[in-house]
């Protein structure tokens, strides 16, 4: 009798696994003559459900996908409808999360609709995937340049100024200011010099996403990627302890350009002061 049980549970699985091939098979030849006829939505959603029963069909249906939801992605653009496009790239980036092309591709998307630093994100993730990725390369330097302010090239080729700041936070550092919170931290440049002075703890925040990502990049350029934690916030959004451990002995910052109306320098430094800094005793 157990030898029968053991028998039809496997001729069950044996027609569930005959049932998924053939409804595999049968999606992909739909996918291809919805291509065929250059219906891309339906070939995507072919693909879609090819991609969940099979998995293991990654590999050999990468391309077509590719260009699958790419088709299908122009039109979803040229129809306005926008988030069934990022639902398609979301979708399509559960699949494949490491996929350079598709990154880039969504960070195009996001760029024409002037999403300029969520497109930067996407470039800069498909350029991390493959730095010969030419393209994503280019993209990545063309939304820089919006987003990048010509001021933070003056100000790092500014000797004496960085000087001035490296010895204000050496002297704080060694008067006893051993945690630091550096807000808008750009290039995170303030946050090298704190780590450097010998702040035990170091805490950086920013909200552009690309400087954030830009400031990753230094930060373990200089092999200080575990000393310093950066948080891609705005500073009125730092929770304790959700975020840090607790408050800071020393604020440092250097917000006082476009800042004034965006990060928000007096409000920060407020805000940073009531609810970061150890209050003096």
């Amino acid at each position: 009798m157990p030898n029968s049980n053991a028998k039809l549970h496997s001729n069950h699985r044996g027609g569930r696994e005959a049932s998924r091939r053939e409804l595999v098979s049968r999606s992909l030849q739909s996918a291809q003559h919805c291509l065929e006829n250059q219906d891309f939505g339906t070939a995507y959603a072919h693909y879609l459900l090819v991609l969940n029963l099979a998995p293991e069909l990654k590999t050999t249906v990468k391309e077509t996908f590719q260009f699958t939801l790419f088709k299908w992605a122009e039109e979803l653009d040229s129809l306005a409808r926008i988030q069934d496009l990022f639902n398609c790239y979301e979708q399509a980036l559960e699949l494949y999360p490491n996929d350079e092309v598709i990154c880039n591709s969504m960070g195009e998307h996001l760029f024409r609709m002037g999403f300029r630093d969520e497109a930067a994100g996407y470039f800069h993730k498909a350029v991390k995937l493959n730095p010969d990725f030419a393209d994503a390369k280019e993209n990545f330097y063309r939304v820089a340049n919006w987003l990048v302010e010509r001021w933070h090239f003056i100000m790092l080729n500014d000797a004496k100024r960085n000087l001035t700041y490296l010895k204000a936070i050496e002297n704080a550092v060694r008067s006893g200011s051993k945690s630091v919170l550096d807000i808008g931290t750009g290039t995170g440049i303030l946050s090298m010099f704190a780590k450097k002075a010998g702040a035990s703890f170091v805490y950086a925040c920013e909200l552009s996403k690309t400087m954030y990502e830009l400031a990753r990049d230094v930060v373990a350029a200089n092999n200080m990627e575990r000393e310093i934690k950066l948080l891609h916030l705005k500073s009125l959004d730092i929770e304790i302890p959700k975020h840090i451990p607790e408050r800071v002995s020393l604020v440092v910052t250097e917000t006082v350009d476009a800042g004034l109306f965006g990060e928000g320098i007096v409000e920060s430094l407020i805000h940073a002061w009531e609810h970061l800094l150890l209050q003096p005793k």
